[in-house]
């Protein structure tokens, strides 16, 4: 019996499905989970504009989902908004700084820099809308 198979008193069968599972779980981590990399988001929030930043990552289901979502809107307000998407799985750091426990997570910030909403999962193209619109861009 596996040392670990003692410490949790159980057989071998039962050490290699808790084994497996251990390693199914570490895959939904990402591939860049414990080597995420740092990139300069210094800039972020966007100076003197409302900016969306949206926490998530490129291998997440309802990430996926909203990235097309992301793209057009940040061709619609360019200029007037920062729409910015950070995958938190290959760059850790943000994830800290903002406290992050969820992905995705969307966190609105106005010209000042300060934070005013924050969601939690995938967020629709017309809630995103609406929220930029009650910050006032057109």
């Amino acid at each position: 019996m596996t040392a670990c198979a003692r410490f949790f008193n159980i057989g071998k069968r039962a050490t290699g499905i808790a084994l497996a599972l251990l390693a199914v779980v570490a895959s939904w981590a990402g591939p860049a989970a414990g080597t995420a990399r740092s990139q300069d988001l210094s800039y972020v929030p966007v100076k003197g504009m409302v900016t969306m930043i949206d926490l998530g990552a490129t291998e997440c289901v309802p990430c996926k989902m909203m990235a097309p979502i992301l793209e057009k809107l940040k061709k619609t307000y360019e200029g007037k908004a920062a729409i910015i998407f950070i995958d938190v799985w290959k760059n850790s750091d943000p994830a800290r700084r903002y406290g992050i426990r969820a992905i995705p997570t969307q966190i609105f910030f106005d010209a000042g820099g300060r934070e005013v909403h924050r969601h939690v999962g995938f967020m629709s193209e017309k809630n995103i809308i609406e929220q930029l619109t009650r910050m006032g861009v057109d």
